[in-house]
């Protein structure tokens, strides 16, 4: 995959889906048409088979590793062995990206099956700012961070969300993955407005963008939406997609889908429609260029 500063105006911005195991022996089989695959890096730090059929697909498609378990935005150090299973990883399968989240899921030792939230303030910048630096020491190489989906606030978080983000990729030389849904998720919940989060986020540090599906569900009596990946992309966040496209110019995009998988076909109709709306932003930059 060509990095967004690298590519010309000629060149096209390429689309990808998430990789899940129910769809591992069809895409094998049948070699869709789709620029990338995205895997959970987790999913395949155990080697064996799936790591081998990784490596026969990293022949025809980029590949992303997105990665839960790193735990960026923690208290507790890194977990030292844990990185370096990741580094091997890297290592084989020569990846396109590779990506985290802002979120901790580990503390006291414990591993929690979850992406948690941190607040943004400056201890906890200059906390993962420095977590961010090891890892990217450690690959010999920059990653991607995730803006998350929030539910809830803190009482002490003074700085901004995207404000937050923009500094740990001026700090540390990070790229971000922007996550849209998220974006329309967390904005919804707290009645902030989502076109003011793209605006506050730096152009030139998008690195990817993901795209997926929400649900709704009743928080005593008011709706909050959930960032389940278990349906297609919602007309809101694809509308969305295109005021970032707009902002940030046709970058790498991925359909996420995690639960309640459909056909394969359904996940490559929904990367299929990002890619139009890729070729019109690809288009309209070309347009402004000959200008």
């Amino acid at each position: 995959m060509i990095a967004r500063d690298e590519r010309s105006a000629d060149t096209p911005a390429p689309v990808g889906v998430g990789l899940r195991a129910p769809h591992v022996a069809e895409v094998m089989a049948t070699r869709p048409a789709i620029a990338f695959l995205e895997v959970h890096t987790e999913n395949y730090l155990g080697g064996g088979p799936a790591v081998a059929g990784l490596e026969r697909l990293r022949h025809d498609y980029a590949v992303s590793l997105h990665g839960v378990g790193l735990s960026l935005g923690g208290a507790d150090p890194l977990d030292r062995r844990h990185l370096m299973r990741v580094k091997g990883l890297v290592e084989r399968i020569q990846p396109a990206l590779v990506s985290e989240h802002l979120a901790w899921s580990v503390g006291g030792g414990a591993y929690l099956n979850h992406l948690l939230p941190l607040p943004y303030d400056e201890s906890r910048l200059e906390a993962t700012s420095r977590r961010i630096e090891q890892v990217q020491e450690t690959l010999g190489r920059a990653i991607l961070v995730e803006n998350p989906a929030r539910y809830l606030r803190f009482r002490h978080s003074p700085i901004s969300e995207p404000e937050f983000l923009t500094e740990l990729a001026r700090r540390t030389g990070c790229g971000i993955l922007l996550d849209v849904n998220n974006v329309y998720v967390s904005s919804y919940n707290f009645d902030e407005d989502p076109l003011a989060y793209l605006d506050a986020m730096p152009t030139g540090a998008i690195g990817e963008i993901h795209l997926a599906g929400h649900a709704t569900n009743d928080a005593a009596g008011r709706p909050i939406l959930i960032d389940d990946h278990g349906s297609c992309v919602a007309e809101p966040v694809w509308d969305l997609y295109r005021r970032a496209l707009a902002r940030f110019g046709p970058v790498p995009s991925l359909v996420e889908w995690d639960t309640n998988l459909p056909e394969l076909t359904v996940l490559l109709d929904e990367a299929a429609r990002a890619g139009r709306l890729l070729r019109a932003a690809q288009g309209r930059e070309r347009h402004v260029v000959a200008a």
